[in-house]
């Protein structure tokens, strides 16, 4: 099954669903059109039963290059600015990445700049080409972060590597990232994208409620107390125990078999 528009493709085989960027000649870059059809494919991912798993990645030698600033200048030019962009197409993209109730796989294939970055930082996991490369380039655009990079980075390397990478806009390469806690793994480029794939149908094979609610606490407990967490991760967990996946789990271990879930 797949659906295709100009600028963004998703597809869903054995479980995996996949959004692919497809602006290969523009790096990626997001106009308009691709951040509605980037909207429209995540929510469709989201509600998608067939896809227990999400990767997303984009066609040519880029992952995102962020923005189009071609269409962006023309927008300036006719005193749109920045045309609500960051509200309307960016943070309900992003909180549809982060909040979906099903694992997130970024496969970066190549650069991924500005709210590219952002965007992969927004997924659960995060594969990188060892040809990939990270930059937060905002500010030298003179711009301010946007898509979340302020939240995610900070959690993933430290306030002050994440002022660093933000206020210089400096280019980590993939094991730079991943020596950092920024990134998941590096696999070599003609790897990924069957590294990618498999580790989603593992993802897409398992416990999917239980990795919902993995993203729930985490998502949670960024910004929780220490009790508030506790409660958070009560309530999940009352949810997980009502799931026919842990009554088949536990019944498998007894059994000493090895369990096969459903996602429900």
């Amino acid at each position: 099954m797949s659906h295709a528009t100009d600028t963004v493709l998703y597809d869903v085989t054995d479980g995996v669903g996949t959004i692919t960027l497809n602006r290969p000649a523009s790096m990626n870059s997001l106009t308009g059109e691709a951040k509605d059809a980037l909207r429209a494919a995540v929510e469709r991912a989201a509600a998608d039963d067939t896809a227990r798993a999400v990767i997303l990645t984009g066609a040519g030698r880029a992952f995102c290059a962020g923005q189009d600033l071609r269409e962006h200048a023309d927008n300036l030019a006719a005193g749109k600015g920045l045309d609500d962009t960051v509200r309307r197409h960016y943070n309900p993209i992003v909180l549809g990445l982060a909040g979906m109730a099903k694992p997130v796989v970024a496969a970066v294939n190549g650069v991924a700049a500005g709210a590219g970055m952002s965007l992969a930082l927004a997924c659960d996991l995060v594969v990188a080409a060892d040809t990939a490369k990270f930059t937060t380039a905002f500010t030298g655009i003179g711009l301010a972060p946007d898509s979340g990079i302020s939240w995610t980075l900070q959690r993933l390397v430290g306030r002050a590597k994440a002022a660093e990478l933000l206020l210089l806009g400096g280019t980590l390469k993939a094991q730079d990232a991943l020596d950092l806690g920024l990134i998941s793994r590096v696999v070599p480029a003609d790897e990924l994208a069957p590294a990618a794939v498999e580790l989603a149908r593992r993802l897409a094979e398992g416990p999917t409620a239980a990795y919902a609610a993995v993203k729930s606490a985490l998502d949670t407990a960024a910004s929780a107390t220490l009790a508030d967490a506790l409660e958070r991760e009560a309530v999940l967990q009352d949810e997980c125990a009502g799931t026919a996946d842990h009554q088949n789990a536990t019944e498998s271990f007894l059994k000493k078999e090895r369990p096969t879930f459903q996602g429900r």
